[in-house]
């Protein structure tokens, strides 16, 4: 470009002023990297920005956990707690939230966590809640309130599948953490 005369009628950018041939000003699109357009523009595209910048700080908490309830469970990635195999049986997983930050802790055996909680100091808080996924189904029931079902092959052989209603057979929470506290292993 800097071979070509000016009076070959080539636009040429000068102090951020558009130039034709012999200094006179063009008329044409703003140049890559111009502030381009009107006062107007300019100031509506830095509204614009303002409330970007505004509201990143706002965007993590959309993907945030709730506190509450099971996590979410990123299966054949996520490890298990206490073993540390991976969490992929997505009937006999289980999770625990709790301790000082209410976070949650990933098992792949209600076996596992219950083992893992026993020796948490948070571990009988009221705020303190267990997991575990219905192993028919596959969702998360609160542990507590689940009926389990003994003799099931689970990944970590503690043998308990859990379910949302009793069923012939089927013992409760406590009957089923004595069960497998008592096993010692």
């Amino acid at each position: 470009m800097s071979n070509v005369p000016r009076s070959a009628g080539v636009m040429s950018r000068r102090d951020g002023i558009l130039q034709g041939p012999a200094g006179k000003r063009a008329e044409g699109p703003p140049l890559a990297g111009d502030a381009g357009g009107t006062p107007a523009l300019r100031v509506q595209r830095g509204r614009l920005r303002l409330f970007a910048l505004a509201a990143l700080p706002f965007l993590p908490a959309c993907s945030r956990d709730s506190g509450h309830g099971p996590g979410e469970v990123h299966w054949d990635r996520d490890s298990c707690k206490r073993c540390g195999m991976s969490v992929s049986d997505r009937h006999y997983a289980a999770q625990v939230r709790g301790g000082p930050k209410h976070e949650v802790f990933k098992f792949d055996d209600i076996g596992c966590a219950l083992f893992w909680l026993k020796d948490q100091p948070w571990a009988e808080a009221p705020e303190t809640e267990v997991w575990v996924n219905d192993f028919r189904t596959g969702e998360w029931l609160d542990a507590r309130k689940a009926q389990y079902l003994p003799g099931k092959t689970s990944p970590m052989a503690y043998g308990f599948g859990a379910l949302a209603q009793a069923e012939a057979g089927s013992v409760g929470f406590a009957v089923m953490k004595a069960d497998i506290l008592a096993r010692g292993k």
